[in-house]
């Protein structure tokens, strides 16, 4: 099974920019990124952007209660075929959103259900769901490692938990380096979503390790010569 990328991005151009390359096969957004963008109205905003993008495309809600999340989950959902609406697998006060997920799986919208960490929230989102709408789980691994944990055994458990539902696919989230694409890869992950940096690291050929053994050892000697260090 191929692990297909997803842009991580909310920025016009650059989806503009990335939606032409072959290798990118979706967009992931939140309202962070969003925000980073500069979107002042998130609908208007989300709108232009789907005149550009006809991949598969995730926009969040940005509310924190169910009636509200729901509300805005049925408009987002209205403004494209190619949309993915994202809600958070809890709010902010850690209530888990199952009655969310479970009512708006049933209306058959496309969901991704974010900031996931572990194999035990993947088996409580999967009881909420059908088997024919489809449904991304975002895992984020990187957050996951920043605070010291091996987020690849909750990745291996969540994804043996999906193989029941052909309407699931596990996404591995929160990239860091373009590493976790091989990881991603071996571990059989269905997506991944990476950052335009990192995805124009992983479209340039692999150096040797002889390669970058000169590449630094040349900019450590450009570093000291700009430096005008001297013994």
């Amino acid at each position: 099974m191929k692990t297909k990328i997803f842009c991580d991005i909310a920025d016009y151009e650059l989806i503009k920019k990335f939606s032409r390359k072959k290798l990118v096969k979706g967009f992931t957004t939140n309202p962070s990124l969003m925000r980073k963008a500069g979107a002042k109205d998130y609908k208007n905003y989300s709108k232009k952007i789907l005149k550009i993008c006809k991949k598969p495309i995730s926009f969040e809600v940005f509310a924190d209660d169910y009636l509200s999340m729901k509300k805005q989950a049925f408009q987002i959902n209205s403004w494209g075929r190619n949309v993915f609406v994202k809600v958070p697998i809890v709010n902010s006060k850690g209530m888990f959103m199952g009655k969310l997920i479970k009512d708006l799986n049933t209306q058959n919208i496309k969901l991704n259900i974010t900031a996931v960490y572990s194999a035990n929230q993947t088996k409580k989102i999967l009881r909420c769901i059908n088997k024919k709408t489809k449904v991304i789980i975002s895992i984020f691994a990187g957050r996951a490692a920043d605070v010291g944990r091996d987020p690849i055994p909750e990745f291996k458990k969540s994804l043996f938990l999906a193989k029941k539902f052909k309407n699931v696919e596990i996404l591995w989230a929160s990239v860091r380096e373009p590493y976790n694409y091989l990881q991603a890869k071996q571990i059989g992950c269905h997506l991944i979503t990476v950052p335009p940096a990192i995805i124009e690291k992983i479209e340039n050929p692999i150096k040797t390790f002889e390669k970058l053994t000169k590449e630094t050892v040349k900019n450590f000697l450009i570093d000291s010569k700009k430096s005008n260090f001297s013994l």
